[in-house]
C-alpha cells in the first residue's frame, strides 16, 4: 500500500446528461432567472445537425426570452474570434450565455465572457494577467461533439495564427454553470470528426492517470471514462447512429473533461499543440498523431498507471507488467479509426527540432511523470513521422 498524498478538487458544474436533455434548456434558463440570452453557435450548424436546428427553433420561438445570436466562424478559436464575441456579448446586455457547439465554441464563450467582464481584449488579458473573477454572466454549455469535455472544464485554448502558437488559460471560474450533455446532438458528426474528437477525449482520460498531479478522484473518473470510450469510439466511427456508442462517447468525453481538470493533460497535448500551432489543423487530429509515441515513453516511468489503463481498455494481460498493453491498445484503436499519420501533414525530418522547441515551451509537458529532454521529444516526433500507415 502507498500513502495517499494531500489533494483538493473543485468541480462546481451542474451536469444534466441523457438523450433529449438539451430540451430542458429553457428550464435551466428559468432557474438562472435569465430572460436576456446571448446564444453562441457554430456557424451554419443547422444545415448539418437537425437536432440542433430543432433546439434553436424551440428557443427562438419563446416569448419569455430575448435571444441575441452570435455565429462563431468555423475552425478553432482565434484571438480575433474571441474579441468579436466579446464585443457582441457586451452589446447584448445578456445575463446568460448559451454555447451550443463543439469545444471551439465553448472555449470561445469562456474567453469572451471573461474578457467582457474585465473590459479588455484577449491580448490585453494575456499581457496584464489580471486574474479570473467570479463570473457575472452564467454560462450554459451544450456540446454537439464528444471530445474536449470543455462543457465541464475550466480551460480555454485560443490560437494566435500570426505568432504560430496557442494560448491556453485555465481557472475554476472559467467553467460553465450548467452542462447539458445530450448524445443526440452528436449523431450528425461525420466519421473523421468523430475520430478526431474521440481520440482527444481518450487521450485526456489516459493522461489524467499519468500526470504528476493525479488524484484518487481523478483516477476513478478517468479510468471509467477509458472503459466507456474504448469500445464506443470505434463503434461510433463506424456507425454514427449507434445510440449506445454515441452515449458512451458523450458521457466518456464529459468525464474525461472532469478528469483533466482534477488532474491534467501531459506530453501528448504539448506535442500535439506544437503541430497545431504550425499547421492549423483540428486539435484532436494533432493529439492522435503523437498519442502512442508519447505513451511509449511515459510507460518507462509509470508502468503501473498504464497497466491500470490497459485493464480499463480490456486489453488481455500478457504478463509484461510494463504498460506496453496500453500502448498496443491505443495503436489498435488508431488503426481501426484509419487515423492519419504525421507525414500526411507534410512534415519532414528537418521540422522536428522546431516542433520540439514548441512542445517543450508548452505547459502540459511539465505535467508528465518525469521531465522530457529535447532528444526525447525529437525521438517521439521522429517515431511518429516514420509511420507510413496504421497497422491493425
Amino acid at each position: 500500500m502507498h500513502a495517499i498524498p494531500d489533494f483538493g478538487n473543485h468541480l462546481p458544474v451542474k451536469v444534466r446528461f441523457g438523450e433529449g436533455v438539451s430540451g430542458t434548456l429553457p428550464d435551466v434558463l428559468a432557474e438562472l432567472d435569465a430572460t436576456e440570452v446571448f446564444l453562441m453557435v457554430d456557424e451554419g450548424i443547422e444545415q448539418h445537425n437537425p437536432a440542433v436546428a430543432e433546439l434553436l427553433g424551440a428557443l427562438s420561438g419563446r416569448s419569455d426570452l430575448s435571444v441575441t445570436r452570435f455565429d462563431k466562424p468555423a475552425a478553432e478559436p482565434t484571438i480575433a474570434m474571441v474579441d468579436a464575441a466579446t464585443r457582441a456579448l457586451v452589446d447584448s446586455g445578456a445575463t446568460a450565455l448559451v454555447a451550443v457547439g463543439g469545444g471551439s465554441v465553448i472555449d470561445t464563450a469562456k474567453a469572451a465572457r471573461l474578457c467582457a467582464q474585465l473590459g479588455m481584449t484577449f491580448a490585453e488579458f494575456l499581457a496584464a494577467s489580471p486574474g479570473f473573477p467570479v463570473p457575472e454572466v452564467a454560462l450554459v454549455a451544450v456540446p454537439t461533439s464528444a471530445g474536449t469535455g470543455s462543457e465541464v472544464s475550466g480551460g480555454s485554448v485560443v490560437s494566435d495564427p500570426g505568432a504560430g502558437r496557442k494560448n491556453g488559460i485555465a481557472n475554476a471560474n472559467l467553467r460553465a454553470q450548467y452542462a447539458l450533455v445530450d448524445p443526440v446532438l452528436t449523431y450528425s458528426m461525420p466519421p473523421t470528426m468523430t475520430a478526431n474528437t474521440g481520440i482527444d477525449a481518450l487521450a485526456q482520460a489516459i493522461a489524467a492517470v499519468v500526470a504528476t498531479v493525479r488524484t484518487p478522484i481523478g483516477d476513478g473518473i478517468a479510468l471509467e471514462a477509458v472503459r466507456m470510450m474504448t469500445p464506443a469510439l470505434v463503434a461510433a466511427y463506424r456507425d454514427g447512429d449507434d445510440a449506445a456508442a454515441r452515449a458512451g462517447m458523450s458521457c466518456g468525453s464529459m468525464m474525461a473533461g472532469l478528469a483533466m481538470n482534477i488532474s491534467d493533460c501531459t506530453a501528448e497535448h504539448s506535442l500535439g499543440q506544437a503541430i497545431g500551432g504550425v499547421k492549423h489543423v483540428p486539435h484532436g487530429l494533432t493529439i492522435g498523431l503523437v498519442l502512442a509515441e508519447t505513451l511509449e515513453r511515459e510507460r518507462t516511468h509509470v508502468p503501473e498507471q498504464l497497466e491500470r489503463v490497459a485493464d480499463a481498455m480490456g486489453e488481455p494481460d500478457d504478463g509484461s507488467a510494463d504498460g506496453s498493453r496500453a500502448v498496443r491498445a491505443v495503436r489498435r484503436i488508431l488503426a481501426e479509426l484509419d487515423f492519419p499519420v504525421l507525414s500526411s501533414l507534410g512534415f519532414a525530418q528537418g521540422d522536428l527540432d522546431h516542433l520540439a522547441d514548441l512542445a517543450l515551451a508548452d505547459y502540459f509537458i511539465t505535467m508528465s511523470p518525469e521531465p522530457w529532454s529535447k532528444d526525447e521529444v525529437v525521438a517521439a516526433f521522429a517515431s511518429a513521422l516514420a509511420l507510413d500507415g496504421r497497422a491493425a
